[in-house]
């Protein structure tokens, strides 16, 4: 009644995976995607470093730059010169800015189970929504 199928089918991995094509695991996935979320924590860091002086920012900068290269397998991440010629954003939407970063940031360490990176980010998120609360609170 039904004819069988005589060739081989697009969609099967009968042959297996294939080698020229790159595959990853679900965890390097996570990693992946956790070092670009604090690589990008830490570009709005150093933005911020650029325009208010903090030892809170310069302690969070290092340990940012830390478990990104931890991430990246001892690579450093690259950071950007602190210069007073880069375009001047409000300190406020910079802050804005990272809480984001950092609550994107712990999303991915809780799923990746990343206890550092987690807790690193949480306490970014609170250090900027604390940044934020002063000044929101004066705006209304």
């Amino acid at each position: 009644m039904y004819e069988p199928i005589r060739a081989k089918s697009v969609h099967s991995t009968v042959d297996g995976p294939n080698p020229d094509f790159p595959h990853r695991s679900r965890e390097e996935e996570l990693d992946i995607q956790l070092a670009g979320h604090l690589a990008a924590l830490l570009a709005v860091t150093d933005e911020l470093r650029a325009t208010q002086a903090s030892t809170d920012l310069d302690t969070a900068a290092e340990r940012l730059a830390e478990q990104v290269g931890r991430l990246r397998g001892g690579r450093t991440p690259v950071r950007a010169p602190m210069s007073g010629t880069r375009r001047e954003r409000g300190a406020a939407a910079l802050h804005r800015r990272a809480h984001a970063l950092a609550g994107r940031a712990l999303v991915v360490a809780a799923s990746r189970a990343d206890t550092a990176a987690a807790i690193l980010s949480a306490e970014r998120m609170d250090a900027h929504a604390a940044a934020l609360e002063p000044r929101e609170l004066a705006s209304r």
